[in-house]
């Protein structure tokens, strides 16, 4: 969140920079926290996408994700490979990627599919790493696809070990996918040296998707992916990958790989259509999945550029109760408290629960400062920060708005209908310059919309009924609030009505 208006951008570092900190510190530095305590909510499938039980049509499921135990050995050769375990997994993910691209690109891409055969390994923790692709790859903690010497290469040493630690060893398979969508691009002849950077690192996530759904569906012979833990382990991979959205990365909305936003939107294209989805990503496709919002970074009066942040306490929560007043109208707003008191006639989930009874929004001020507090990659969890936690109080204020309709707030879906309702008030709070009674405004960052959705995987929060009880699928809760940040508040209420949609 930010105080005041918007201004004009703040200089950045260079897209190459930016880029290579994104790629290179992104995997290695963070923890996915997935809250394995939330209350699940249970009853009646609504629709096949927007399903409390189902992922993007498939059945919401925990079990095993990676290499199934009778998975054929990995075949082909490996340049500069010590033959550890490291290669071994990246190697049976090449296998089963071009397995899959063999089956499906003609059903949906131009041009003619051809294997990458050329194939390196290499240690960024080694001095004596070679160069590949006219780069040294000393402490160059990546992997990659050369465009120019067709060579697909990875870092054994740092990348591969970190990823399967922090995220499972599906995240394996999920990243090498994204590098071989980069030969796939140009095999069917999708983007060339003139397109933006953002527009082909989007089909990668995209296409990426399309490999997971296939696995996700069981027709890999040599990995599996459950569609609860194990795809919140690869979304939540995406998410730390994303462009950071910090005031020295203004230039990444055009020129990185995307937002958190971006990039798990792009990777649900894929996985809910197929490659012609993907085929279809271009600069304008971009900004309407974005809302056409700007996604620069804020400067103040002074010039010099916000990061957003702003403190959480009882002030900046009433703003921000203020502000949603101003842009859903309700008959009679909720009050705000920030006293510990039981609800009548609901459950009480800290950081911030809804009482309808009294129509109060009740707020555990140091928990949710706790939620809120700046945190990154390398703090070692899932990016967090205001937008975290200022989504949680969104979350239950609209609650009051599906009250006023005298809808049931204590089913599956009505952690849909919040979620959704959820996303189209970060949309009109980015979007709409809002005049307080004080005169001043409370705006949102693409930085803090990143917390958000960081937030729909760690927590859940924000996709859950007045009792707290969450939808069980991050993918479904992104989805659900993804719908609503494009869509309106009307829409929210026809989609997710009681009864099916």
């Amino acid at each position: 969140m930010h105080r005041g208006e918007r201004r004009r951008r703040s200089p950045g570092r260079s897209p190459k920079s930016i880029t290579v900190r994104a790629a290179a510190f992104g995997w290695a530095c963070a923890v996915l926290v997935v809250a394995g305590c939330a209350t699940v909510v249970d009853g009646r499938a609504e629709s096949m996408l927007y399903n409390p039980f189902r992922v993007g049509g498939l059945p919401v499921a925990d079990g095993p994700s990676g290499p199934r135990e009778n998975a054929p050995t990995p075949t082909g050769r490996v340049y500069n490979t010590d033959g550890g375990a490291a290669d071994k997994l990246a190697l049976l993910a090449i296998n089963d990627i071009e397995q899959f691209w063999q089956q499906t690109y003609n059903n949906f891409l131009k041009g003619t599919f051809t294997p990458i055969h050329q194939l390196i390994s290499y240690d960024s923790n080694d001095l004596g790493s070679p160069r590949i692709c006219g780069r040294g790859t000393y402490r160059l903690v990546n992997a990659f696809y050369c465009r120019n010497d067709k060579v697909m290469a990875w870092d054994r040493g740092v990348l591969v070990p970190t990823a399967q630690h922090f995220f499972g060893d599906m995240s394996v398979p999920a990243l090498i996918a994204h590098e071989y969508a980069h030969a796939v691009q140009q095999m069917a002849g999708l983007v060339n040296k003139e397109t933006p950077t953002i527009v082909t690192e989007q089909q990668a996530d995209c296409l990426s998707g399309v490999y997971l759904r296939w696995v996700a569906e069981g027709h890999s012979p040599r990995f599996t992916v459950s569609t609860g833990d194990g795809l919140d382990r690869v979304l939540a991979g995406l998410i730390t990958i994303r462009d950071p959205g910090t005031p020295e990365d203004t230039e990444l909305s055009e020129q990185g790989h995307g937002t958190a936003a971006d990039r798990v939107s792009a990777f649900g294209m894929g996985f809910v259509h197929d490659a012609s989805a993907c085929a279809a990503i271009d600069v304008d496709e971009i900004k309407h999945r974005r809302g056409d919002l700007p996604m620069p970074v804020q400067v103040n009066p002074t010039g010099e550029a916000e990061t957003g942040q702003v403190a959480i306490n009882r002030n900046t929560i009433s703003m921000l109760m203020e502000t949603l007043e101003k842009v859903f109208s309700p008959k009679q707003a909720p009050a705000l408290s920030v006293d510990r008191a039981n609800c009548a006639d609901a459950q009480t989930n800290p950081p911030v629960s809804y009482c309808p009874a009294t129509n109060t929004v009740v707020v555990d001020l140091p928990a949710l400062q706790k939620m809120g507090a700046p945190a990154n990659e390398h703090d070692f969890v899932l990016v967090q920060g205001d937008g975290t936690a200022l989504s949680v109080v969104m979350s239950r204020y609209v609650l009051d708005l599906e009250r006023e309709r005298g809808l049931p707030l204590d089913t599956p879906t009505a952690a849909l209908r919040t979620a959704c309702l959820t996303g189209v008030a970060h949309h009109k709070i980015m979007a709409e310059s809002v005049k307080l009674v004080s005169g001043n405004s409370l705006g949102m960052t693409a930085g803090e919309l990143d917390q958000a959705v960081a937030g729909l995987l760690t927590n859940g929060l924000v996709a859950s009924d007045v009792n707290g009880a969450t939808l069980p699928a991050g993918f479904t809760r992104m989805t659900t609030f993804g719908f609503g940040f494009l869509g309106t508040e009307e829409l929210c209420y026809q989609r997710f009505r009681e009864g099916g949609a």
